[in-house]
């Protein structure tokens, strides 16, 4: 009943938060434009109001849903790997690593064959061999929780001084406004594209999570418990991070640096549904949709024309919300 109605409720969202803007729409003209693209007998919009909703306000929510629940699986799923209250999507210097690639691309200018590199593929880039340097720096023991999150810190230090130094010595203040703009988090290049390869990467990776609920229950009782019965700590460990990455690389290069989600909605959610991963993190996922749906919507809104990195307002509503979680677990 509880899922049935989570479900509803992120349905009821994204059409809502589609309608949301300077153009006059309501939910029906939404569903028309919707149903006539998928080929139902319904009577089509005019061609303006159906671009403003199918080109360019249901991509972006779509994107957002996706976005938001990525990071709140994530960050569920790593909480329990490390034991770890903390932890958050961007502890394996994902964040880092797709600042400095994006920051790069912008920048500098990198190019591959005739053309420049797409700022998503810079991003995404960057945050693969960031991750690949903190398994590099963990060693054999990258499968030990303490020693991949000291590597973790270590790389995003590096990456962040890297960004810096690049931002500090070629940025022009266009190129520092749109650097601090992306690192904030933003999702105004929402496209079809992004939404059809985060939705791919996302749904696969809380597939595989939601398969090792078992192994993540097991794991809140300590390695030695986890191996009793009848799990591999380290093998688990180590692919379970790596889906972890991938999946927030890839979010993170569509998005941009979106914080305080995936470190607040497994927090929110636990009080919920229970600690129990198989219920978890679904319930995570469609949390963290609707969380962030509402917060890119008021982020657009908000202070138009002007836009809001959404990763401003996040931070601003995730705080507040953490501090009363951390009041209620003490």
């Amino acid at each position: 009943m509880k899922a049935a109605a989570l479900l509803f409720l992120l349905l009821l969202s994204i059409a809502a938060a589609v309608t949301v803007g300077a153009a006059d729409l309501s939910v029906v003209d939404v569903l028309r434009s919707v149903g006539a693209h998928l080929g139902l007998p319904v009577r089509a919009l005019p061609p303006l109001p159906d671009s403003i909703v199918w080109e360019l306000r249901l991509p972006r929510v779509l994107l957002a849903a996706l976005v938001g629940a990525g990071l709140a699986v994530c960050g569920a799923v790593l909480q329990a790997l490390t034991r770890n209250p903390l932890a958050d999507p961007f502890l394996l210097g994902i964040s880092s690593g797709a600042s400095t690639g994006a920051v790069a691309v912008l920048v500098l200018g990198i190019r591959i064959g005739t053309g420049p590199v797409d700022l998503a593929t810079g991003a995404f880039a960057g945050s693969v061999a960031a991750f690949a340097a903190v398994l590099a720096l963990a060693g054999r023991r990258a499968a030990e929780p303490t020693r991949i999150v000291l590597a973790g810190v270590a790389v995003s230090q590096l990456f962040s001084a890297v960004t810096s130094l690049i931002v500090i010595s070629d940025a022009h203040t266009q190129d520092t406004r749109s650097i601090t703009f992306w690192l904030l988090g933003s999702l105004t290049a929402a496209s079809w594209t992004a939404v059809t390869l985060c939705a791919a990467v996302a749904g696969a990776g809380l597939l595989v999570c939601w398969a090792a609920a078992t192994a993540l229950d097991a794991f809140a009782f300590g390695t030695d418990a986890a191996r009793s019965l009848g799990f591999s700590p380290g093998r688990t460990r180590l692919l379970l991070f790596g889906v972890t990455a991938l999946v927030a690389a890839t979010l993170v290069a569509a998005s941009g640096a979106i914080g305080f989600v995936g470190l607040t909605v497994p927090h929110a959610v636990r009080f919920v549904v229970g600690a129990r991963h198989r219920s978890l993190l679904p319930a995570c996922a469609v949390v963290g949709a609707i969380f962030l749906v509402w917060a890119d919507t008021a982020a657009r809104t908000a202070f138009a024309p002007q836009e809001l990195p959404v990763g401003v307002l996040t931070a601003l509503l995730g705080v507040p919300v953490f501090a009363l979680v951390m009041r209620r677990r003490a």
